[in-house]
């Protein structure tokens, strides 16, 4: 067993790593330029949906109360005419980068601190660099890469979508894997 605290520069060295690797994919590569789609006739889907004054946050439409109105024939006639979305409202104006990037460094702190109590709890000092390349880059994985199925599953996410964040999240794991793998306590 390694203590935790020992593994403080391997943590915050793959968090720098990763974050450095992230933004590279984001901002110089075309890699998720298709992620998105522009809604057609975008200015009058805005203007439709302005007066209703929509909070940010996440909604479903049509949405009903329970499942007894899952079952109504207003529901399906409502499903059946569409469009049925999901929708994620996000507050007017231009998105904090910095907020943004902050959250996403602490997050990436978080997989670190989660892949080396792991690798930690099974493997000594001195371990073998394959050994904890292994277990550090498969608990990052998990974190990066595994929980994205969920929205392609249940909710239709792009399944290219969710491959190509798969594919950053299995870099960003290797990354990860690669950094503990060097710096583990001799």
């Amino acid at each position: 067993m390694t203590a935790l605290h020992s593994l403080w520069l391997p943590i915050l060295l793959s968090s720098v790593f990763v974050f450095a690797v992230s933004s590279l994919i984001h901002m110089a590569t075309p890699w998720h330029k298709g992620d998105h789609r522009k809604v057609p006739d975008q200015d009058k889907v805005m203007d439709a949906l302005r007066p209703f004054g929509i909070a940010p946050g996440d909604y479903m439409l049509p949405l009903c109360s329970d499942m007894k109105e899952m079952r109504s024939s207003e529901f399906l006639a409502k499903l059946k005419r569409g469009p049925v979305a999901m929708l994620t409202v996000l507050p007017n104006g231009m998105m904090s980068m910095a907020r943004a990037m902050t959250l996403w460094f602490l997050y990436l702190i978080v997989v670190s601190v989660f892949a080396a109590y792991v690798a930690g709890r099974a493997l000594p000092p001195g371990a073998r660099y394959l050994s904890v390349f292994r277990f550090a880059g498969v608990t990052a994985f998990s974190a990066y890469s595994l929980a994205l199925w969920q929205m392609t599953i249940w909710y239709r996410r792009s399944l290219g979508t969710t491959i190509r964040a798969t594919i950053d999240g299995l870099l960003f794991a290797l990354v990860t894997a690669g950094t503990f793998g060097w710096l583990w306590p001799r």
